[in-house]
């Protein structure tokens, strides 16, 4: 969605990422080995977190919340929060072993350093310098399609 602002128009983004209405932050779970999924819709400039999905059920136990589970078209595991938490911006820790990565509209920002660990804020942004690259595996599959 283009937006206009002071500088000219823009687009609505979380790190660069364009989002339209929603986004995910997929990684691959560190005990499960399995690819995952949190799943949030923007409001304005706040995101809400609304569910998490992932190839492996065991990972919806690891979460500890409260909810409704369902399977997706395409097999995956999804747990509607029933008490979603919003927020105007998130700080991560990530790594190169869960690969954390926003995703949206078919498109991908990886989060993570080639090696180590580093912290990241995600914040809804209006701006003109957007980024992202198609998805490559294990984000590229049909499992987080039809999740949002």
């Amino acid at each position: 969605m283009a937006l206009g602002s002071g500088g000219g128009a823009g687009r609505l983004t979380v790190n660069g990422l364009p989002v339209s209405g929603g986004f995910m932050i997929g990684y691959v779970h560190s005990i499960y080995r399995a690819p995952t999924a949190e799943v949030f819709t923007v409001e304005g400039r706040r995101f809400t977190m609304r569910a998490v999905v992932s190839a492996n059920e065991s990972v919806l136990d690891y979460y500890a919340l409260e909810g409704a589970r369902s399977r997706t078209r395409a097999g995956a595991w999804m747990l509607r929060l029933a008490e979603p938490a919003t927020y105007e911006e998130l700080s991560l820790l990530t790594t190169s072993i869960g690969r954390r990565t926003l995703l949206a509209g078919g498109r991908c920002l990886p989060l993570y350093p080639d090696a180590g660990a580093a912290e990241v804020r995600l914040a809804v942004e209006l701006t003109s310098d957007v980024r992202g690259e198609p998805c490559r595996p294990p984000y590229n599959q049909s499992l987080f399609l039809n999740a949002a």
